[in-house]
C-alpha cells in the first residue's frame, strides 16, 4: 500500500478565503489543521458568546445550531474539494450542497468550545462528491453527518 503524505501546514483564515467563497458571518471554519488531497481534511471552529445567532437560538441557554455544525462540515469538504481541484478546469468554479444524510447529533456545543470538524472524501457520482464527517469537541463526538456536494 503506498503511503500518502500529509500537509502538516496550517490554512489560516486569509487562505481560507481564497479558496472558499463565504464571508462573515456564514463562514464558519476557522483553520485548516490537516490535509490529505482528495481523501481528508481536519479544521477548527472556535466558538464565541458573541456570534449573533447565539441571541435567538436559545437565548437563555447559548447552543450552538445544528444546522450550523452540519454546514461547517460542509465548507471544510468543500475546502477540500476546491484544494484537491486546483490548477485543473474545476479551478473556477464554487461548490454547492446537494444533500445531507445519516445525520445525528450527540451532544451539544456551547460557546468557549472548539468544534474539530473531520471529514473523508468517500466517492464521486456523476459530478457529486460524497463526503463523511465527524464533529468533535474535547475530544468527544458532537455530530456526524454525510453530506454530497457538487461543482456549480
Amino acid at each position: 500500500m503506498k503511503k500518502i503524505k500529509s500537509i502538516k501546514y496550517v490554512f489560516d483564515l486569509n487562505d481560507i478565503l481564497q479558496i472558499l467563497p463565504h464571508r462573515f458571518p456564514f463562514l464558519l471554519i476557522d483553520q485548516i489543521l490537516d490535509l490529505k488531497e482528495n481523501l481528508y481534511i481536519r479544521a477548527l471552529k472556535n466558538i464565541t458568546a458573541n456570534d449573533f445567532f447565539f441571541f435567538g437560538h436559545f437565548p437563555k441557554k447559548y447552543i450552538f445550531p445544528g444546522v450550523l455544525i452540519v454546514e461547517s462540515i460542509a465548507q471544510s469538504s468543500g475546502f477540500l474539494l476546491m484544494y484537491s481541484k486546483k490548477n485543473t478546469a474545476f479551478s473556477n468554479k464554487i461548490c454547492g450542497l446537494t444533500g445531507i444524510y445519516k445525520t445525528s447529533f450527540i451532544n451539544p456545543v456551547y460557546p468557549g468550545d472548539q468544534m474539530i470538524v473531520e471529514s473523508y472524501f468517500k466517492k464521486e457520482l456523476s459530478g457529486i462528491y460524497v463526503f463523511s464527517g465527524i464533529v468533535m469537541v474535547k475530544k468527544k463526538i458532537v455530530c456526524r453527518s454525510t453530506i454530497s456536494l457538487a461543482l456549480l
